[in-house]
């Protein structure tokens, strides 16, 4: 037969393409991946150009200002490229911006074809088809999503099958609605992670677990989130309301999801959450990230596990142990100071203060010598006294933080901090923004100096023509913090080596600028992979 199908033989379906657009923090990347899989399992083409797609979705970011000022800045450049007929067919808002504001986003920003919620991230091909179709999806009202799960903890895992939670998905539903349970996962896009014989393994977990999930880059490096939403109520901070509570995954689904990682070339592990320090609250069990990060230390192919988000308030003295002790786990403690004033950060609804975060900061450099340190602090909040300005320089001045960022307060929606009195003048919040990230570029860079001499290891992540590597030193966290400039060193007598992403390569810091450091292999080199 030649030239027609057979009244057997199916059609075959459009080829539909989508693009996703990632914004904000590693939380978003892995929802950004989830998302991919979702779209792949149903037959989607993923690209990486949003302007030759069908679809654009921008994965959007709500947390502060100029978060959310970028996040509409990038939908509205992707809808005026659409206009004129060089970009997508349609432009989609997901994410933590479209989910906080829902039906006002849309309103405001008639740009984009649809604003979509986290309720929407299950039936996701579903809502995209209607949309290429000429359908305008109605967008959500926004809702304090902490009220959709029980308010004790450990009664939550057995609610959350009815709630949306971004990065938690199960692969199963995605096959369900494709067919694709008797053919090939991997061709419908789900990812299937072979379990271990390990009679320590839950005896209800099934003997292989689908990933739901899809690599958006080819990096050495990955998020892996370990639990979403946050019980705490800090007064400044609107994310509790939209992402909601605190919900941990389990650890055979975190375990599964960190072999196939390793599988597809992953030699980091960057362990991420709202709140890192909680995982286990709701599972029963406090101290579980204790039990998890030697298990998932031991998965072959992975070199490095990174633990981001932790909050000092919540460190106990058997995590920073394991932390400190456990073959893998790399010093470098991501720790959410906020600021260091007792009185003002009881305002903020925190803990702690100058003297009880110096005593951390000993605990753990005592432990971990060399360990690397960096957090985030606002600066102007409401009833920030000069005094208490001076505090803060002063913490920082003795903590030797090797990367800090630098906030000004501003009033976000719905936070009990909107409503205080006695806010400072915006040129007040601007002047001493400047003078914290002025100090705060000189402590770094002195503690970036500091380290020359020192023998590191470097995670290479980019090699340019002229051999001339860039990657990470264990304690520096990927974007956020400074990187390495690593160059081969030739001795007489050793062979060459090529630098090669992925490998993790024995240097010494020879210089430094501003965060950034230089640093010479140390040959032979000991390339894995």
């Amino acid at each position: 037969m030649s030239g027609t199908l057979s009244p057997a033989t199916p059609p075959a379906s459009p080829r539909r393409t989508v693009a996703l657009v990632t914004l904000g923090c590693a939380r978003n990347d892995v929802d950004s991946e989830e998302l991919a899989g979702r779209l792949a399992a149903d037959g989607w083409d993923l690209v990486e150009d949003p302007n030759g797609a069908d679809i654009a979705v921008v994965n959007t970011c709500g947390f502060v200002e100029a978060a959310k000022k970028d996040s509409i800045d990038t939908l509205i450049a992707a809808a005026d490229a659409k206009d004129e007929g060089a970009g997508p067919k349609a432009v989609v808002a997901v994410g933590c911006l479209a989910e906080r504001y829902g039906q006002q986003l849309a309103e405001a920003l008639p740009e984009a074809d649809a604003v979509l919620g986290f309720d929407d991230y299950q039936d996701i091909s579903a809502r995209l088809n209607a949309i290429l179709h000429g359908e305008r999806p109605a967008s959500h009202v926004p809702r304090d999503r902490r009220t959709l799960l029980p308010l004790t903890p450990v009664d939550r895992q057995a609610a959350k099958g009815g709630v949306a939670v971004p990065g938690h998905g199960d692969a199963m539903d995605v096959l369900e609605t494709t067919g694709s349970e008797a053919s090939d996962p991997q061709a419908a896009g789900v990812q299937t992670a072979e379990r271990p014989d390990d009679p320590t393994l839950s005896p209800v977990a099934p003997p292989t677990r689908r990933v739901l999930r899809r690599r958006l880059d080819n990096g050495p490096s990955a998020p892996l989130k370990l639990a979403s939403g946050c019980d705490r109520r800090c007064s400044f901070c609107a994310i509790p309301a939209f992402r909601g509570s605190y919900l941990s995954r389990r650890p055979h689904d975190i375990l599964d999801e960190a072999r196939w990682l390793a599988g597809q070339g992953v030699r980091e592990l960057v362990l991420v959450s709202e709140n890192s320090t909680s995982y286990g609250k709701d599972l029963g069990d406090l101290k579980l990230l204790e039990t998890l990060l030697p298990e998932l230390t031991a998965i072959d192919g992975v070199d490095w596990l990174r633990v981001s988000y932790l909050q000092p308030a919540e460190m106990r003295p058997t995590l920073i142990d394991v932390m400190a002790s456990t073959e893998g786990v790399v010093p470098y403690f991501d720790l959410s100071f906020q600021h260091s004033a007792p009185g003002l950060l009881r305002r903020m609804r925190r803990f702690g203060g100058t003297d009880s975060f110096l005593e951390l900061l000993e605990a753990i450099r005592t432990r971990v010598p060399h360990a690397g340190v960096r957090s985030n602090f606002i600066v102007g909040f409401p009833g920030e006294t000069a005094a208490d300005f001076e505090e803060l320089e002063t913490f920082l001045s003795q903590a030797r933080l090797d990367a800090i960022g630098v906030f000004g307060y501003s009033d976000e929606d719905g936070t009990e901090a909107a409503g205080y009195e006695d806010k400072l003048d915006e040129d007040e919040i601007g002047e001493r923004v400047a003078h914290l990230t002025g100090l705060a570029e000189e402590l770094t860079a002195q503690r970036a100096e500091d380290r020359v001499g020192e023998r590191i290891d470097v995670l290479v992540e980019s090699v340019a023509h002229d051999g001339v590597a860039e990657g990470r030193a264990a304690f520096q966290g990927p974007e956020v913090d400074g990187s390495v400039l690593l160059v081969p060193a030739l001795e007489p007598g050793t062979p060459a080596v090529e630098l090669v992403p992925g490998a993790i390569v024995p240097a010494k810091v020879v210089g430094s600028e501003g965060v950034d450091l230089h640093a010479v292999a140390i040959t032979p080199l000991s390339l894995v992979g």
